[in-house]
């Protein structure tokens, strides 16, 4: 423990999609729809989709990697690795897996489910290990694989999500804290908005003794009701983010938010007066990689030199839970 590390910097970041790339075209292959149709509704275009050979893990590890290498630090100089997923390749977890496969040999690691929010309440939590002074390297990962779980008769849902792995690396610093705002929030009675439920059989063991015995089902959405809790609470959350650290939306460089639907990012910009060439957004490569979104099209804007050290981002994730949550945070190192 180093008690004299009181704040956090971002300092790098990387990404990883599977090969197979499936188009809207394909899609109309599969079910009653068309490319005019999905990226009208959705602005998705194409989306990524793991083999059988391509694990979670595997992607995981290759974006955490991107990301040290960026970052300069060694994967042997890792305190903890924050792996947030809802598809992990084991029910138990595919952190420690990751870190085996990056060989960071001294990092504790554990998996956070918060679905498509799991990436940002992934990093302020890891902000609370740094600025205790607990750990100091701190790679935090956004991974999901959710074509394992899409109905692909389903048109409402299985033309949105696509998979990948996204990573930033954090911090601790000894001067001012880089990330300047954060919160997390949860409404659990709209959970049966979004969801990939557990369905279990009655297994008889002995007489007047059964276990449940049975599988996950695919993912059920209800998307109007998913797209007004989003226009609602990401701008709220965004907005409160803000007051928290005495910005205002001039002071924002990129709103980056979770690639769900290029209609809600859209609104969202519009509620925060952002323009649109402030809105960071790859929805139209990737579709909607749950946990993954944000870090993937953060990486992709600091590759491509739009994001620049010292930048302030505004981030927001929101999903099944349902649950939302914001950040801010300057980017880099500067």
């Amino acid at each position: 423990m180093n008690n004299l590390k009181t704040g956090i910097a971002v300092i790098g970041c990387g990404s990883a999609v599977p090969q197979n790339q499936l188009t809207n075209e394909h899609l109309s292959q599969i079910v009653e729809t068309s490319d005019d149709w999905i990226s009208s509704r959705t602005g998705m275009k194409n989306r990524c989709i793991s083999s059988e050979t391509e694990s979670l893990s595997q992607l995981s590890a290759v974006a955490a990697k991107n990301a040290l290498d960026m970052a300069g630090i060694a994967a042997s100089d890792v305190d903890l690795i924050i792996l947030a997923t809802s598809t992990s390749d084991d029910l138990f977890g595919s952190a420690s897996k990751v870190q085996h496969l990056l060989g960071a040999t001294k990092a504790a690691a554990f998996d956070l489910t918060a679905a498509c929010s799991g990436f940002v309440f992934a990093l302020i939590t890891a902000a609370q290990y740094i600025r205790t002074g607990m750990y100091y390297n701190v790679v935090v990962i956004g991974a999901d694989v959710l074509s394992r779980w899409v109905d692909w008769s389903d048109r409402s849902t299985c033309v949105l999500f696509g998979d990948g792995a996204g990573a930033v690396v954090c911090q601790g610093t000894t001067d001012r804290d880089r990330l300047i705002a954060g919160a997390m929030y949860s409404d659990g009675s709209q959970n049966n908005c979004l969801n990939l439920l557990y369905e279990s059989q009655s297994q008889s063991l002995v007489e007047d003794i059964t276990v449940q015995s049975g599988t996950y089902q695919p993912i059920t959405m209800n998307g109007k009701e998913v797209y007004r809790f989003a226009v609602a609470k990401v701008p709220e959350s965004l907005e409160k983010a803000m007051f928290q650290a005495g910005i205002t939306s001039e002071d924002i460089d990129w709103l980056l938010l979770h690639q769900a639907n290029q209609r809600i990012m859209d609104a969202v910009a519009k509620r925060l007066k952002l323009p649109a060439e402030k809105v960071l957004s790859k929805i139209a490569d990737y579709g909607n990689t749950s946990a993954a979104s944000i870090p993937l099209t953060l990486d992709a804007a600091v590759r491509e030199g739009k994001v620049k050290p010292g930048d302030t981002i505004a981030a927001s994730g929101f999903g099944a839970g349902l649950t939302w949550s914001s950040a801010i945070f300057k980017w880099g190192q500067f």
